[in-house]
């Protein structure tokens, strides 16, 4: 089966959940997942629908995708725009036509209905592991390593929050709004997520700096986890942390990439740094066929686990050969694809 983001967002098309579909085969390859990539979206603003309206437009686009989504085929999880609760009435709406409930047709559910304990806060743990062990490649104390996160939301709070409890400063938080910058430290966990409290971020700053200055400030990790494209050409050069963790799906366009590179700035991809989510998303999808729930710990302990593992193939592919990290995730990415490609042959 195919494991797939369903966001709601005004600017989705078509070839956008293209793109992102096959980054969602790279990040499975990575993680050595049996799920495959897909994506899907609806082109709508979900701030401006009510909770009615949106359980309306998730129920009739449920219908919509019947023949195309199951459990055994493609499974839609949270993405931009869509949360637990979008899973809920998506699950309940194609359960209802199936006639039984189908728990493993979708991810990210709330627990009581068969989600995962953990799977909300798994894409933030990820980058937060992944920021963990790179600085720990680089000799680099995460009580003397300053990080900044744009976006404020599941990822980048889970990862935000996490790292302070491991002992690094976070000084810059940021929202749709603005940043919060504190070069002494910032107290994540006094500062409501996206989710907690939508837009909180600069009503409880004391110095606030745009979204485009945070990305410039001089940090020794910056995590971009809001929205893609946001280092681009334009502001490479003016980026001056020598790490960047990729917390949202594609932040650093193809040309800056490059120039980064020519930098030595060391971008560890998407494909694993936030891998966290469609992992724990699998954990859930055993669950639910099994009918067994993890305890958190489990989870938790399971997720670390699939994490070094990854960390570890990538890691060695970087110090073998004189690639980038990102080449290094795509060189293990498409190896295992073209080996289950030779392996199972062609069809004649």
């Amino acid at each position: 089966p195919c494991n797939s983001g369903l966001r709601y967002h005004p600017d989705v098309t078509r070839d956008e959940c293209v793109g992102l579909g096959m980054w969602m085969g790279w990040k499975c390859a990575v993680m050595d997942l049996p799920f495959g990539g897909a994506k899907g979206g609806v082109a709508v603003n979900p701030k401006a629908l009510s909770s009615e309206e949106r359980e309306r437009l998730t129920r009739r686009f449920a219908q919509e995708l019947r023949d195309v989504i199951g459990p055994n085929q493609d499974i839609p999880a949270p993405d931009m725009g869509t949360d637990p609760q979008t899973m809920a009435w998506l699950m309940d709406a194609y359960s209802m036509q199936e006639g039984e409930t189908t728990p493993g047709v979708v991810t990210g559910k709330p627990p009581v209905v068969g989600g995962s304990k953990g799977r909300e806060e798994a894409p933030g743990r990820s980058v937060a592991i992944i920021t963990r062990l790179l600085c720990e490649y680089y000799d680099r104390q995460l009580a003397e390593t300053t990080v900044a996160v744009q976006g404020y939301c599941s990822v980048g709070a889970n990862a935000a929050r996490l790292l302070d409890d491991w002992g690094a400063t976070i000084v810059a938080i940021s929202d749709v709004n603005g940043a919060m910058y504190d070069p002494e430290g910032i107290d994540t966990a006094a500062v409501p997520s996206h989710d907690e409290e939508p837009e909180a971020v600069t009503r409880y700053a004391d110095t606030v700096i745009s979204n485009d200055d945070l990305l410039e400030l001089d940090v020794d990790v910056l995590i971009p986890a809001a929205i893609g494209n946001v280092i681009t050409t334009e502001n490479a050069d003016e980026v001056r942390a020598p790490i960047i963790v990729e917390g949202s799906n594609g932040p650093v366009t193809s040309g800056a990439d490059e120039m980064l590179a020519e930098r030595d700035v060391a971008v560890i991809p998407d494909i694993l740094a936030n891998a966290g989510g469609v992992t724990v998303s699998y954990f859930e999808w055993l669950q639910d066929i099994n009918r067994r729930a993890w305890s958190l710990e489990w989870v938790h302990d399971e997720l670390e686990a699939e994490m070094l593992t990854a960390w570890t193939v990538v890691r060695d592919e970087f110090d073998a050969r004189d690639v980038t990290w990102r080449d290094a995730a795509y060189i293990v990415a498409l190896s295992r694809t073209a080996e289950a490609h030779e392996a199972r042959g062609l069809w004649p």
